[in-house]
């Protein structure tokens, strides 16, 4: 096991051993570890690097380091910022997870259910992968491939995450099978960017990879009156909601039908965009 204290030392210890598997907060791994699912040799600790642990303001773009934890982000400071990324952390797991699971192992685990990875879609958030040999920039889109699958490179790790901080009301919502320390069943990030005039919309847990529902966003943002602030009718947001549940790619499991995540989609995108249009006025 190899204890990094800096960047440096993080990726030597994964040049030389390229398969080890990287730890941070270990909420997802160990869970694996405890039920026999996975057998780990080679670890690299990340939790003493103090760069990972940081995160800062340049500008309209807010960098956090792949070590930053949930509790951290739904921090004032961090929540006024990025008000869905808050939001989306207030719900994983429990006090204890939150103070221990980061937003680096949360990507990384790539898992559908994720609840940061709707957000860090729907604001364009670029990764940025290190190792011995380069740092390369990637979107969060395509650095998840598939279920619980990266683009992930032997010998490369999470450094940071960048995502810019917009002007306008977000919303993140997710459907659960109970009301606190649920894996979301399915869940939606709504966010306004009134510079780019634009309501983005991404979905999780209704597809193998992070999802953008471009067409419903291209609906909403069209027949929103940007100048004025005038609502548009609810036959828009019933289309919206529509849109939304259309793009989805569900399954069935032990967790619920496609169809049910389908239709829950369809209701957390009509809220969505209702609670935001109430409170997007005239610039």
């Amino acid at each position: 096991m190899t204890i990094a204290t800096s960047l440096e030392d993080a990726c030597a210890a994964l040049a030389a051993e390229p398969n080890s598997v990287i730890v941070a907060g270990g909420t997802d791994l160990m869970v694996e570890v405890n039920r026999g699912s996975r057998c780990v040799e080679n670890v690299v600790a990340l939790d003493r690097i103090p760069e990972l642990a940081d995160w800062h303001l340049t500008g309209d773009e807010l960098r956090f380091g792949a070590g930053v934890t949930f509790a951290e982000i739904c921090e004032p400071e961090i929540a006024a910022l990025v008000p869905a990324l808050a939001q989306a952390a207030r719900t994983v797991g429990s006090p204890q997870i939150r103070n221990a699971a980061t937003l680096g192992g949360n990507i990384a685990t790539a898992s559908p259910a994720g609840d940061s990875i709707p957000v860090l879609a729907a604001l364009d958030a670029v990764l940025e992968l290190r190792s011995t040999e380069a740092i390369r920039e990637v979107p969060v889109t395509e650095f998840i491939t598939g279920v619980k699958a990266t683009c992930l490179m032997p010998g490369e790790l999470i450094e940071a995450v960048r995502v810019p901080v917009l002007d306008g009301p977000q919303e993140f919502c997710k459907v659960g099978t109970r009301n606190a320390m649920v894996i979301s069943v399915a869940s939606l990030a709504l966010l306004v960017d009134r510079s780019a005039r634009r309501i983005r919309v991404a979905l999780g847990s209704v597809s193998p990879i992070p999802l953008r529902a471009s067409e419903a966003e291209d609906h909403a943002s069209g027949h929103l009156d940007w100048d004025s602030g005038v609502q548009p009718g609810p036959e828009v947001v019933r289309e919206f909601a529509e849109l939304v549940a259309g793009s989805a790619n569900p399954i069935d499991d032990h967790r619920g039908s496609a169809a049910y995540r389908r239709h829950a989609v369809r209701v957390l995108a009509e809220r969505s965009l209702t609670r935001v249009l109430n409170r997007v006025s005239s610039p």
